[in-house]
This record gives C-alpha cells, sequence and structure tokens, in this order.
C-alpha cells in the first residue's frame, strides 16, 4: 500500500515537472516569436514580409487557409496585365451584368476598353467589371481561374485556390475560394517588384481618380466614346497614410470579414503586410491599425545587408590544386584561384536582417579539379543561413584558365631545359 502511494507521488511529480517544462518553453517560444508592439494585432491570420527576397519577418495564422474578398483582384489584375493586349474592347455578358454590389453596373452587350476596367476593378473594386475582364482574359470565369491558380503555383503559392475572379466566397469541387497571408503577400511581392507588369500594375493601383466612358462600335468598324461616363476613386486609404506607401487592395465579404495587402518601400526597404479576417462591420479601421504597426515595426526592427558586404573567411577561397595542369615550371603544382560571383544589380541580393540576427556562412568547395579548367568553371558555392534556413546561395568560380599537360607541352618543357 505504501509502495503504491509513493509510486503515485513520484507519479504526480514527474508530470508537474513535464507541464511546467513544457508551458514554460511555450511561453518562451511565444516571446521570441511576438514582439510587444505585435501582441495585439486584431487580424486572425498577418504576415509581414520583405518583398525583395520573400523572408516572412513576422506572421500570425500566416498559414491558415481563409476567404480573402477582394484582395483576389491582385491576382486578377497581374495575370490580366500578363496576359492581355489592355487596349482591347471587351463586351459585356449577361453574366457580368449581374453581379452582386459593388458594380460599376455596365450593361448586357456594352464595350469598355479593357484597361478602363482594370481601374474599375482595382480603385472601386467593382465585381461587374472582375467577371468582364475574366471572361475576355480567359474566356469564361472558370479558364481564368485556371490561369490564377496556375500563376499561384508558379509563385510557390501552396495553400491559395482560386474561383472567382472578384473574390466574392465560393466552393467548388476543388475547395473554397481562399488563401493565406503568406501566400497574399508573395503575391503582392510579385505584382510590386518580379512581375514584367510591375509598372502596369502600379500605375494603376497607385492612381487616386481615373474617368472613361464606355465605347461604341459603328458600322464601319471605327470606335467611338459612348453615352455613359465613369469616375473612379481610389478606396486604398493607406496610400495616405504613411510615408512610402506603395500600393494595396481592400476586400470584405461575410465570410472573410475585412481583409487587406498592402505594399510600403522606405530607405531602400520594401515591405508588404497581409491581412485577413480583420474584424467585421463596426471594425473597419482595425485592417489600417494592423497595417501601420507591423510597417512601423519593419522600418524599426529591420535594415538591409546585400550578401556580398556579410565577411568571408578568404581561407575557405585559397588556390585549390589542378591535376595534370600546365605550369610554367615542370613539377611546380597548377593551382586554380577563386571567387565569389554576386549579383550586385539584382536587388534580391540582400535581405532585410535584424540588428541582432547574425547570418552564417556555409562553403562547399572542391577540394581539386581536374584539368581542363575555363574561366568562370563553377567549384562550389556559399550559402547564407539564417535560423536553420538557407537565405540564398553564390557560385564559387575559378578566375584562370589552366590546359592539360599534353606532348606539344612536355616538348616544348624539355627544349627549355636542355636546348637553350
Amino acid at each position: 500500500m505504501k509502495l503504491n502511494k509513493k509510486y503515485k507521488l513520484v507519479k504526480v511529480i514527474i508530470l508537474s515537472i513535464i507541464l511546467l517544462f513544457t508551458s514554460t518553453a511555450k511561453l518562451n517560444a511565444s516571446e521570441v516569436e511576438t514582439p510587444d508592439e505585435l501582441k495585439n494585432l486584431y487580424a486572425a491570420a498577418v504576415c509581414l514580409m520583405d518583398a525583395e527576397s520573400g523572408r516572412v519577418l513576422f506572421e500570425k495564422g500566416g498559414e491558415k487557409q481563409l476567404p480573402m474578398a477582394s484582395t483576389t483582384k491582385i491576382m486578377t489584375c497581374i495575370v490580366t496585365l500578363e496576359n492581355a493586349d489592355v487596349t482591347k474592347l471587351v463586351t459585356i455578358s449577361k453574366k457580368a451584368a449581374r453581379q452582386p454590389d459593388v458594380q460599376l453596373n455596365v450593361n448586357t452587350g456594352e464595350q469598355y476598353v479593357l484597361k478602363d476596367l482594370l481601374y474599375s476593378l482595382m480603385l472601386e473594386s467593382h465585381n461587374d467589371a472582375a467577371v468582364a475582364i475574366a471572361e475576355h482574359v480567359g474566356g469564361s470565369v472558370e479558364g481564368f481561374a485556371d490561369l490564377m491558380n496556375q500563376k499561384a503555383k508558379a509563385l510557390g503559392c501552396k495553400n491559395t485556390y482560386f474561383i472567382t475572379p472578384n473574390g466574392l466566397d465560393a466552393q467548388n469541387a476543388g475547395g473554397t475560394h481562399s488563401t493565406t497571408a503568406v501566400d497574399l503577400a508573395k503575391i503582392m511581392s510579385y505584382c510590386i517588384g518580379k512581375s514584367p507588369k510591375t509598372s502596369e500594375f502600379l500605375e494603376i493601383t497607385r492612381s487616386a481618380n481615373y474617368n472613361f466612358t464606355n465605347k461604341v462600335t459603328k458600322e464601319d468598324g471605327t470606335v467611338s466614346n459612348g453615352s455613359r461616363s465613369f469616375s473612379c476613386r481610389n478606396h486604398n486609404a493607406f496610400l495616405s497614410m504613411m510615408e512610402g506607401a506603395l500600393s494595396g487592395k481592400t476586400g470584405f465579404t461575410g465570410n472573410a470579414g475585412y481583409c487587406y495587402v498592402g505594399a510600403l518601400q522606405r530607405d531602400g526597404k520594401t515591405f508588404v503586410v497581409s491581412l485577413l479576417a480583420c474584424g467585421w462591420p463596426n471594425n473597419k479601421t482595425y485592417k489600417w491599425a494592423d497595417t501601420k504597426k507591423l510597417m512601423n515595426y519593419g522600418i524599426k526592427n529591420y535594415e538591409y545587408m546585400p550578401f556580398d558586404r556579410i565577411p568571408i573567411n578568404e581561407s575557405k577561397l585559397i588556390p585549390i590544386e589542378v591535376l595534370n595542369g600546365q605550369t610554367e615550371e615542370i613539377g611546380a603544382k597548377s593551382m586554380a584561384t577563386l571567387a565569389v560571383i554576386y549579383d550586385k544589380k539584382n536587388k534580391e541580393d540582400g535581405i532585410l536582417i535584424k540588428k541582432d540576427e547574425k547570418i552564417q556562412v556555409k562553403y562547399d568547395v572542391k577540394e581539386s579539379l581536374d584539368a581542363p579548367v575555363e574561366i568562370g568553371e563553377k567549384v562550389g558555392s556559399i550559402q547564407y543561413i539564417l535560423n536553420d534556413k538557407i537565405l540564398k546561395e553564390n557560385s564559387i568560380i575559378v578566375t584562370n584558365s589552366i590546359r592539360k599537360i599534353d606532348l606539344l607541352w612536355c616538348i616544348e618543357k624539355i627544349w627549355g631545359l636542355y636546348c637553350i
């Protein structure tokens, strides 16, 4: 009986120690991951990203898949810019004309310039414009959704699924129209800096106002302005909230709540913030509070570090022997000199890091080479590692050419020794 009591007591003590250790470990992890200034964010899912490198600087529920409402339209816009001639005319279908609010209020059979509809899409978030665009570019809404999903996959978005071009709540056999905060930040980072149509995207999304008319095609094929005039106003209030605000898109549906994705560029640093489920009606300003907190945190705590400024261990880059390589003298060793290649013209050849973060450098270089060796031949690499994640890999190359020993070289060297 006494043994049973002792056993139970020991068991309780061990369990208590385990629980204490677990809770302490969780607390410490939470404290490390969530700075004080970011502990009271409203959004259910958040991501702060270095737009140039794609590094996630902070996230909360960043991989949780949620509906994203009209933030969808940044993908609609970039896919259209990359796949269509924006000077072409779009004829409005019955399906497009019947879309719910918010609407441009187009009519079936009317014609509009595709570029004008993109301004309607991005400044006023018109749902009918989105469907008209999708049908024109993709042949159908479903065809356009395929283009959106292909682009998302190409950008590395692993938990994103598009059904509609306007972001209205939807489900089909493939899943729910949704994304994650991290994926949405990836898409915006691409739109503002990596797409071949970045300048066009920014021109549209940064415009304060835009005016246009419908078009009429006459019997002789000429096109003139129609009788309907439209004026669009940009509803991205963040553009005037912070210095360096670059672009953004708001969104709201009953399932998604208020959503936002925006970008800011200041002092050579570019940040993207994405927010999903950031309050519901009566909480309309929550997204602006969260966005400013995250942007200010990024500006204050992160600095741009080019990889070519990170100190290199020169002993790892000493010349390496080239076996059977020609030399000036018989018996000498043939050596290849090395250098690291940096793409200084590429803004991605650097990363935003905190002042107290230290990037580790890992070297992988061949011990020897076989002749012949050509200038520029890759013989190894340097990896830059932070928190066990490889940030970047640069090539180590040979900077001198070395020919292989052949009969002619042997004759020349022997002649030099005995005949001169």
